[in-house]
């Protein structure tokens, strides 16, 4: 019983050059493809390049780490050990780049393991699940934050009601003797919607408004 469980943990089942090579590079091509969907998908004003590479890397090392363990026991359990002494102490900023991080470690997986076909029916799933949803755009926040004179201040409550209707909540109403401030807190605007990013347009030329500012909200974190 021994010897069965030594042979059991200790065997060492080397993988053959060309196994090696096409595992390597199935994960190149699925590394390449995450690195292109996340750019192509990425619509936040934080894209980083870095962090796009470090996806493609990630991809690779965890197949080269699953061609090592193969079916070793103690192989896989002394990696485990020597790589919980790494700490990864850079924030995700984002949730989705989790996703996009779980995602090369699930193909270099996969390719480690030479599981193509799964390997290439998910990722195609994950990328289809990403373009139906860019298809329908997405809703952002805006603030529309509007200076003008007295007099205009009427004119001005009128086109911003009736351009946003319901979507747009007055936050903030600052006056003074000679001039008001309006900060308007604007959502669900699609970003295909071009003719409500003309409100800066529209307002400017009222007669009396001095500056005006649409700014989105976002919760992209610069890195």
């Amino acid at each position: 019983m021994n010897d069965l469980i030594n042979q059991y943990l200790l065997s060492d089942q080397s993988l053959g050059i060309t196994t090696i090579l096409i595992n390597n590079i199935v994960s190149l091509v699925g590394a390449v493809f995450i690195m292109y969907t996340y750019k192509t998908s990425y619509s936040g004003s934080a894209y980083s390049r870095k962090f796009n590479i470090s996806l493609g890397m990630i991809t690779l090392i965890i197949t080269m780490i699953m061609s090592l363990i193969g079916s070793n026991i103690a192989l896989s359990l002394g990696l485990v050990g020597a790589l919980s002494i790494i700490r990864f102490r850079t924030a995700v900023k984002d949730v989705r780049d989790a996703t996009f991080i779980f995602w090369s470690i699930a193909v270099g997986i996969g390719c480690g393991v030479s599981e193509y076909l799964l390997v290439s029916i998910g990722s195609m799933f994950i990328f289809v699940f990403l373009i139906l949803f860019n298809q329908f755009g997405t809703s952002e926040r805006h603030l529309l934050v509007i200076r003008c004179n007295n007099s205009a201040q009427s004119r001005v409550e009128s086109i911003v009601e009736s351009t946003f209707k319901k979507k747009a909540r007055l936050s903030m109403k600052n006056a003074t003797v000679s001039s008001y401030e309006f900060v308007y807190a604007i959502s669900e605007v699609s970003t295909k919607d071009k003719n409500k990013h003309n409100i800066v347009e529209s307002l400017i030329k009222v007669e009396g408004v001095l500056n005006v500012n649409f700014v989105e909200q976002t919760d992209d974190i610069g890195r």
